[in-house]
């Protein structure tokens, strides 16, 4: 029985699917506001013609935050609220080893260009995922990369960001 206790957390320090209902809630009230606001910024009424550009991007917004303010009161005040653990911590990171590096290769497209950055995010997934081995990695990752730039840029002649690599090679 001690055992059990040691084990347990206090019932304060855990997310539960209650309280990340009422996060949720709160992040899309923030979207619905936003879009509430572009649409009043760039014309929500009704002009002669019909509706101006930003009618239904508020009135979608207005929508959204009066749906996500009743989510969250139904969250926190609800009867039957789940207080369950919403995700452990050997799952939570789990989803990190993959948002993480998303969301560093978005940010490092924007500077070394979307062909570096998959070769880069190709490699680190197949490094940190499976522990492949290096002359592997390179192959696959350049080979990857390549048969990409020339599907979209050579083929579908669709320009994707590039970098200074591409730059040197006249794209």
């Amino acid at each position: 029985m001690e055992q059990k206790q040691t084990q347990e957390r206090p019932r304060s320090a855990r997310l539960t699917h209650q309280a990340m209902e009422a996060i949720v809630a709160v992040a899309i009230f923030l979207i619905g506001v936003v879009m509430m606001m572009d649409g009043h910024r760039v014309g929500m009424g009704w002009a002669p013609e019909g509706p101006q550009a930003g009618y239904f991007p508020f009135r979608t917004g207005a929508i959204i935050s009066i749906s996500s303010v009743v989510v969250f009161l139904r969250a926190l005040f609800g009867k039957h609220g789940n207080h369950e653990l919403f995700v452990s911590w050997g799952s939570f990171k789990q989803v990190l080893c993959v948002l993480i590096p998303a969301f560093l290769y978005v940010l490092v497209t924007q500077f070394i260009g979307i062909y570096v950055a998959s070769a880069l995010f190709i490699g680190g997934f197949m490094r940190m995922m499976a522990n492949f081995g290096w002359l592997k990695i390179i192959l696959v990752s350049i080979v990857i990369t390549a048969v990409l730039f020339y599907m979209f840029e050579v083929q579908f002649m669709v320009p994707l960001p590039k970098g200074p690599l591409e730059s040197l090679f006249g794209y």
